[in-house]
Protein backbone atom coordinates (compact mmCIF):
# COMPACT_ATOMS: atom_id res chain seq x y z
CA UNK A 1 0.00 0.00 0.00
CA UNK A 2 1.18 3.43 -1.02
CA UNK A 3 0.99 4.73 3.04
CA UNK A 4 3.37 2.49 3.96
CA UNK A 5 5.97 4.26 1.99
CA UNK A 6 4.75 8.20 2.81
CA UNK A 7 4.84 7.35 6.57
CA UNK A 8 8.38 7.12 6.63
CA UNK A 9 9.26 10.64 5.83
CA UNK A 10 7.35 11.60 8.73
CA UNK A 11 8.95 13.94 11.41
CA UNK A 12 9.42 12.44 14.95
CA UNK A 13 8.30 14.82 17.96
CA UNK A 14 9.08 14.92 21.20
CA UNK A 15 8.71 12.24 24.23
CA UNK A 16 4.81 11.36 25.20
CA UNK A 17 5.37 8.13 27.63
CA UNK A 18 7.87 10.06 29.50
CA UNK A 19 5.30 13.34 29.61
CA UNK A 20 2.37 11.40 30.89
CA UNK A 21 4.13 9.38 33.49
CA UNK A 22 5.19 12.33 34.95
CA UNK A 23 1.55 13.56 35.26
CA UNK A 24 0.12 10.15 36.57
CA UNK A 25 3.55 9.25 38.83
CA UNK A 26 1.55 8.34 42.56
CA UNK A 27 -1.32 7.45 40.84
CA UNK A 28 -2.74 4.01 42.04
CA UNK A 29 -4.41 1.92 39.70
CA UNK A 30 -7.46 0.22 41.08
CA UNK A 31 -9.45 -0.45 37.36
CA UNK A 32 -9.62 0.38 33.56
CA UNK A 33 -12.23 2.98 33.38
CA UNK A 34 -10.81 4.82 36.68
CA UNK A 35 -7.58 4.88 35.37
CA UNK A 36 -8.24 6.64 31.69
CA UNK A 37 -10.78 8.97 33.65
CA UNK A 38 -8.26 10.01 36.05
CA UNK A 39 -5.43 10.59 33.16
CA UNK A 40 -7.48 12.60 30.97
CA UNK A 41 -8.87 14.75 33.52
CA UNK A 42 -4.86 15.50 34.16
CA UNK A 43 -4.49 16.56 30.97
CA UNK A 44 -3.01 13.33 29.82
CA UNK A 45 -4.05 12.28 26.21
CA UNK A 46 -4.54 9.29 24.31
CA UNK A 47 -1.00 7.61 24.25
CA UNK A 48 1.79 7.53 21.70
CA UNK A 49 0.05 5.67 19.33
CA UNK A 50 -2.32 8.44 18.34
CA UNK A 51 0.67 10.80 17.72
CA UNK A 52 3.24 11.21 14.89
CA UNK A 53 4.84 8.28 12.49
CA UNK A 54 2.32 5.89 14.39
CA UNK A 55 -1.05 7.78 14.09
CA UNK A 56 -0.14 8.41 10.31
CA UNK A 57 0.43 4.55 9.99
CA UNK A 58 -3.35 4.01 11.01
CA UNK A 59 -4.87 6.67 9.48
CA UNK A 60 -3.15 5.55 6.37
CA UNK A 61 -4.42 2.00 6.41
CA UNK A 62 -7.96 3.17 7.44
CA UNK A 63 -8.78 5.62 5.07
CA UNK A 64 -7.60 3.09 2.39
CA UNK A 65 -9.64 0.55 3.82
CA UNK A 66 -13.21 2.68 4.08
CA UNK A 67 -12.51 4.15 0.60
CA UNK A 68 -12.18 0.79 -1.14
CA UNK A 69 -14.66 -1.45 0.84
CA UNK A 70 -16.90 1.38 0.94
CA UNK A 71 -17.82 2.30 4.27
CA UNK A 72 -20.10 4.16 5.02
CA UNK A 73 -20.48 4.34 9.07
CA UNK A 74 -17.93 3.70 11.60
CA UNK A 75 -18.17 3.37 15.16
CA UNK A 76 -14.86 3.12 17.05
CA UNK A 77 -15.11 2.30 21.03
CA UNK A 78 -12.33 3.63 22.78
CA UNK A 79 -12.25 6.93 20.92
CA UNK A 80 -10.14 8.93 23.28
CA UNK A 81 -8.81 12.63 22.96
CA UNK A 82 -9.48 12.53 19.30
CA UNK A 83 -5.91 13.14 17.92
CA UNK A 84 -6.30 9.77 16.23
CA UNK A 85 -9.21 11.26 14.22
CA UNK A 86 -8.27 14.48 13.38
CA UNK A 87 -6.30 12.27 10.41
CA UNK A 88 -9.10 10.12 9.64
CA UNK A 89 -11.73 10.83 6.31
CA UNK A 90 -15.09 8.77 7.29
CA UNK A 91 -18.83 9.66 5.73
CA UNK A 92 -19.95 9.22 8.83
CA UNK A 93 -18.37 8.72 12.54
CA UNK A 94 -19.29 7.61 16.04
CA UNK A 95 -16.94 7.78 18.59
CA UNK A 96 -17.54 5.56 22.48
CA UNK A 97 -14.93 6.31 25.62
CA UNK A 98 -15.70 5.28 29.03
CA UNK A 99 -13.95 8.70 30.21
CA UNK A 100 -16.76 11.49 29.79
CA UNK A 101 -13.59 13.78 30.20
CA UNK A 102 -12.18 12.48 27.24
CA UNK A 103 -16.06 12.35 25.43
CA UNK A 104 -16.58 16.23 26.61
CA UNK A 105 -13.06 17.29 24.80
CA UNK A 106 -13.82 15.51 21.55
CA UNK A 107 -17.49 17.24 21.42
CA UNK A 108 -15.76 20.38 21.74
CA UNK A 109 -12.89 19.03 19.18
CA UNK A 110 -14.99 18.69 16.07
CA UNK A 111 -18.38 20.95 17.26
CA UNK A 112 -20.02 21.69 14.02
CA UNK A 113 -18.91 18.76 12.49
CA UNK A 114 -22.03 16.65 11.78
CA UNK A 115 -20.66 13.96 10.54
CA UNK A 116 -19.46 13.38 14.19
CA UNK A 117 -21.23 11.86 17.08
CA UNK A 118 -19.49 11.19 20.35
CA UNK A 119 -21.11 9.30 23.84
CA UNK A 120 -19.89 7.78 26.82
CA UNK A 121 -20.11 4.38 27.03
CA UNK A 122 -22.97 3.71 29.35
CA UNK A 123 -24.63 6.04 26.84
CA UNK A 124 -24.33 4.22 24.24
CA UNK A 125 -27.53 3.92 21.87
CA UNK A 126 -28.10 0.20 22.22
CA UNK A 127 -28.66 -1.46 18.81
CA UNK A 128 -26.98 0.91 17.05
CA UNK A 129 -25.07 -0.41 14.16
CA UNK A 130 -22.33 0.80 11.40
CA UNK A 131 -21.11 -0.63 8.64
CA UNK A 132 -17.46 -1.09 10.44
CA UNK A 133 -16.45 -0.78 13.71
CA UNK A 134 -12.86 -0.12 15.19
CA UNK A 135 -10.89 -1.12 18.53
CA UNK A 136 -7.30 1.04 18.14
CA UNK A 137 -4.70 0.78 20.91
CA UNK A 138 -7.54 -0.24 23.62
CA UNK A 139 -7.40 -4.38 24.28
CA UNK A 140 -4.52 -4.58 26.03
CA UNK A 141 -5.56 -1.78 28.46
CA UNK A 142 -8.41 -4.18 29.37
CA UNK A 143 -6.94 -5.70 32.53
CA UNK A 144 -10.37 -6.68 34.03
CA UNK A 145 -12.14 -9.97 32.19
CA UNK A 146 -15.67 -8.57 33.06
CA UNK A 147 -14.45 -5.39 31.45
CA UNK A 148 -12.67 -7.29 28.13
CA UNK A 149 -15.75 -9.51 27.71
CA UNK A 150 -18.05 -6.78 27.64
CA UNK A 151 -16.31 -4.24 25.30
CA UNK A 152 -15.76 -7.28 22.62
CA UNK A 153 -19.47 -8.04 22.68
CA UNK A 154 -20.14 -4.57 22.16
CA UNK A 155 -17.59 -4.13 19.51
CA UNK A 156 -18.61 -7.00 17.45
CA UNK A 157 -22.43 -6.94 17.90
CA UNK A 158 -22.33 -3.11 16.69
CA UNK A 159 -20.87 -4.10 12.99
CA UNK A 160 -22.61 -5.40 10.30
CA UNK A 161 -20.23 -5.80 8.12
CA UNK A 162 -15.97 -5.21 9.65
CA UNK A 163 -14.50 -5.02 12.45
CA UNK A 164 -10.90 -3.79 12.44
CA UNK A 165 -8.43 -4.05 15.78
CA UNK A 166 -5.03 -2.21 16.12
CA UNK A 167 -3.55 -4.43 19.09
CA UNK A 168 -1.30 -6.95 20.02
CA UNK A 169 -2.35 -10.38 20.34
CA UNK A 170 -0.90 -12.47 22.84
CA UNK A 171 -0.88 -12.89 26.73
CA UNK A 172 1.21 -11.07 28.93
CA UNK A 173 1.05 -8.50 32.04
CA UNK A 174 3.02 -5.77 31.24
CA UNK A 175 1.89 -3.28 33.55
CA UNK A 176 -0.87 -2.20 35.74
CA UNK A 177 -2.80 -0.69 33.39
CA UNK A 178 -1.59 -3.16 30.68
CA UNK A 179 -2.74 -6.19 29.71
CA UNK A 180 -1.90 -8.03 26.17
CA UNK A 181 -4.33 -10.59 25.37
CA UNK A 182 -4.75 -13.71 22.84
CA UNK A 183 -8.08 -11.60 21.99
CA UNK A 184 -8.52 -13.34 18.37
CA UNK A 185 -8.28 -16.86 20.31
CA UNK A 186 -11.58 -15.11 22.20
CA UNK A 187 -13.00 -13.91 18.31
CA UNK A 188 -12.92 -17.61 16.95
CA UNK A 189 -14.26 -19.20 20.13
CA UNK A 190 -17.10 -16.48 20.48
CA UNK A 191 -17.75 -14.72 17.29
CA UNK A 192 -17.83 -17.78 14.47
CA UNK A 193 -19.80 -15.49 12.64
CA UNK A 194 -16.38 -13.18 11.77
CA UNK A 195 -13.53 -14.39 10.49
CA UNK A 196 -10.48 -13.22 10.00
CA UNK A 197 -9.93 -11.36 6.34
CA UNK A 198 -6.63 -9.87 6.93
CA UNK A 199 -3.67 -9.31 9.52
CA UNK A 200 -1.14 -6.38 8.62
CA UNK A 201 1.84 -5.85 10.51
CA UNK A 202 3.07 -2.92 12.15
CA UNK A 203 5.41 -0.38 9.76
CA UNK A 204 7.02 0.66 12.92
CA UNK A 205 7.28 -2.66 15.08
CA UNK A 206 8.19 -2.44 18.90
CA UNK A 207 11.43 -1.23 20.38
CA UNK A 208 11.95 -0.49 23.59
CA UNK A 209 14.63 1.78 23.46
CA UNK A 210 12.02 3.84 21.62
CA UNK A 211 8.30 3.17 22.96
CA UNK A 212 6.78 6.44 21.71
CA UNK A 213 7.44 5.48 18.13
CA UNK A 214 7.13 2.22 17.65
CA UNK A 215 4.44 -0.47 18.43
CA UNK A 216 3.67 -4.04 19.40
CA UNK A 217 0.26 -3.56 17.51
CA UNK A 218 -0.95 -5.04 14.12
CA UNK A 219 -3.90 -4.25 12.25
CA UNK A 220 -6.33 -7.58 12.22
CA UNK A 221 -9.57 -7.30 10.16
CA UNK A 222 -12.52 -9.59 10.37
CA UNK A 223 -15.74 -9.62 8.49
CA UNK A 224 -18.89 -10.85 8.98
CA UNK A 225 -19.55 -13.87 6.78
CA UNK A 226 -22.37 -14.20 4.74
CA UNK A 227 -25.30 -16.69 5.34
CA UNK A 228 -24.52 -20.28 3.76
Amino acid sequence: MAFKEAIKSIPIVGPIASGLARRLKGDRFDNSSNYWERRYAKGGNSGAGSYNRLAHFKAGFLNEFVQKKGVRTTIEFGSGDGAQLELAEYPDYVGVDVSKTAIEATKRRFAGDERKAFYVSSEFPKGRMADLTMSLDVIYHLVEDQAFERYMDDLFNAASRFVIVYSSDYDEVAAPHVRHRNFTRWVETNRPDFSLAERVPNAFPFDESDPDNTSFADFFVFERKQPA
